[in-house]
């Protein structure tokens, strides 16, 4: 795996955490999820963004189980999805402003055609402290994040992962 970000991007659990993903099932097919959907629609509404996807990260790929803004979502390898930093820790990742951000100067979607300049993940945490993936949302303009809004993402997080661990996807 080629790493963009210029940090690690694989935590001390990685197999502990990819066994817990590997568990709900939910990977390996391109078919989003309902539920995952509307979550994200409420995202893009409620944050006033165009994209928020539901991402879960496995070891090569992340896979979008719902989105809202983006046509097609196929699988991102995992080296140039943001998503792989916003698992590394259990608080809100943000980046207000993607081009000023050192970690982020030879990624892909900050420095290609893409062109996101805003980024704002609340890990998907399982009840036994995995992070087994983000809920992101996404801009093309700088924005700023406020504490409300990181607690207001992390709980639309917290309602995905009760989706996931009930199976109601």
């Amino acid at each position: 795996m080629e790493n963009t970000f210029g940090i690690p991007i694989i935590p001390d659990n990685e197999e502990q955490r990819l066994a817990k993903l590997r568990s709900l099932t939910i990977l390996n097919s391109y078919q989003e999820e309902g539920s995952f959907k509307h979550i994200a629609a409420m995202a893009t509404r409620m944050f006033n963004v165009p994209i928020a996807l539901v991402n879960l990260v496995d070891r090569d790929y992340v896979w979008t189980k719902g989105g809202m803004g983006l046509e097609a979502t196929p699988p991102v390898p995992r080296e140039v999805s943001l998503c792989s930093l916003a698992i590394l820790k259990d608080e809100t990742t943000v980046f207000e402003n993607a081009r000023q951000e050192p970690c982020l100067l030879a990624n892909p979607m900050v420095t290609g055609d893409f062109g996101l300049q805003f980024y704002a993940a609340a890990p998907l945490t399982t009840s036994d402290g995995y992070n087994i993936g983000a809920l992101c949302i996404v801009d093309k303009e700088p924005r700023s994040f406020s504490e409300t809004d990181q607690k207001i993402l992390q709980n639309l997080a917290s309602i995905v992962v009760e989706n996931l661990e009930k199976g109601l996807v």
